[in-house]
């Protein structure tokens, strides 16, 4: 059985790539940065090896077994700090060289189309990286792709938020872009099929769909598919700022992210042809089925990954090992138990709290609360949740993130990705019949404590409230 590393298990591609290689009978080693948000399931688990790393740190030696046969490279960082460029380009040596410790006979890495002359910062970055991951002691194989298309999707979800919130849109002119989407399950048939395809080695392909349309035809044609009727107005002048804005107010993305977006977006991102498709007996979706087949996905709840988990979706920077313990001392508490009589439903509603459940109380505070975050530059509300009653370590529940969650020791731990003065948690545990709710916050300086004072008795109606809602 060949052994491959995927890098990026824990990313959108990733997580579904994964599968479809399980499901390949390949053994797979997992390369994740944070062994406390990867969660498969038991038959998975079996046909896989976990390793932790942080290749933006140079790997200790051994650490990346000496018998893989091939390896993905998915790192990205979209939305990273200003000096991504160096990050991705330093990810990418650190496990270049890595790899060339072992057996690696191909390296299969996922990029992103660039056959203009003026590339966006993110566009010319993953090209350099391309030069970057070149060696002698493997062969590489570049797939590059424009938008994906897929429920969970970044691009997906941000279409829909326009489309399915405003009925009229006054769009930047970015909007008469052509790009050629492609389907997610185009692109994991692409990176499948390419393994250990010798025809591939050493070679770059741009991979895309079978339509060149505007992002303006992609509005209207996901309106069409929803039986939406849509009006997009186009003005001449609206500055990149401005546009970032206009995406990051109206969609579930973060402004860095929506920053990323606008300046990729004014680039055509189009294939030069569809050569390996060809090669490989792919017959590329068209968009609009690429959108039924992702609304398919989401109306049966088996969405396997989404972008909004994506530590990058908030402002979540470090593991989540560094704040599952919550702190004692130096911290204001809000705890609450109350006497329960069903602890099965009890733990039924609180793992489907947040989006469109809702907080059980007061959510016309909780909507005000995510405008207010908004507003001041952070995530807002309006990432929701991925699953409707499905929890896991590493998942985004509307502002919060989930650091750890387990129905059999009955309990819920979030931290709070809203813009506060402070760290914020909030936890749900049964012990002895009770259910416990504690809100945790630990103040940075003056103004921090001020906060907390100034929202004490709003705490006091929303989570009073609350658990006596959860409660059964």
């Amino acid at each position: 059985m060949k052994k491959i590393l995927l890098t990026g298990a824990n990313g959108y591609i990733g997580k579904r790539l994964l599968i479809e290689l399980v499901n390949k009978d390949y053994f797979v080693v997992c390369c994740v940065r944070d062994l406390n948000r990867f969660t498969v399931s038991d038959e998975v688990a079996k046909r896989i090896q976990i390793v932790q790393v942080d290749f933006s740190k140079p790997i200790p030696d051994g650490l990346i077994p000496e018998d893989i046969s091939a390896a993905y490279y998915l790192i990205h960082s979209m939305s990273a700090s200003t000096k991504f460029e160096e990050l991705e380009a330093l990810c990418g040596e650190h496990f270049k060289k890595a790899v060339e410790q072992t057996q690696v006979e191909q390296v299969i890495y996922l990029s992103g189309i660039s056959n203009e002359d003026n590339l966006s910062k993110h566009l010319a970055s993953r090209k350099h990286v391309e030069e970057v991951l070149k060696s002698d002691t493997y062969a590489l194989t570049t797939l590059r792709a424009g938008i994906i298309i897929g429920s969970g999707s970044a691009s997906f979800e941000i279409i829909r938020d326009l489309v399915e919130k405003l009925p009229i849109m006054i769009a930047p002119k970015w909007l008469r872009t052509k790009s050629q989407p492609i389907a997610i399950r185009d692109v994991l048939s692409f990176l499948t099929k390419s393994l250990f395809f010798k025809d591939s080695y050493n070679r770059n392909f741009d991979i895309g769909g079978p339509d060149r349309i505007t992002y303006r035809e992609m509005l209207l044609g996901f309106a069409e598919v929803r039986g939406l009727k849509r009006y997009i107005g186009i003005v001449p002048v609206m500055t990149p700022r401005l546009s970032s804005y206009w995406l990051y107010f109206v969609t579930s993305t973060s402004y860095k992210l929506a920053s990323a977006l606008v300046s990729s977006m004014k680039i055509e991102v189009l294939c030069r042809d569809n050569e390996l498709a060809k090669i490989l007996s792919i017959d590329p979706i068209p968009y609009r089925k690429a959108i039924k087949l992702a609304f398919d996905r989401i109306e049966q709840n088996q969405i396997l990954s989404s972008w909004k988990d994506s530590l990058v979706s908030g402002r979540f920077k470090n593991n989540i090992s560094n704040y599952i313990q919550v702190p004692i001392y130096g911290c204001f508490k809000d705890s609450r138990r109350i006497v329960i009589n069903d602890i099965d439903a009890t733990l039924d509603r609180i793992w489907k709290i947040g989006g469109d459940t809702g907080w059980y109380h007061a959510n016309f505070l909780w909507k005000i609360r995510g405008l207010m975050d908004k507003f001041q530059g952070g995530v807002g509300l309006r990432r929701g949740r991925s699953h409707p009653t499905e929890i896991s370590a590493g998942d985004a529940i509307d502002f919060w993130r989930v650091l750890f969650a387990s129905k059999d020791e009955k309990r819920l731990l979030l931290y709070a990705e809203m813009k506060v003065p402070g760290d914020a948690w909030l936890e749900f545990k049964i012990e002895n019949g009770y259910l416990i709710q504690t809100a945790t916050f630990r103040p940075l300086g003056a103004y921090g404590r001020l906060y907390w004072y100034a929202v004490s008795i709003l705490h006091e109606y929303v989570f009073r409230g609350m658990v006596r809602k959860i409660s059964v």
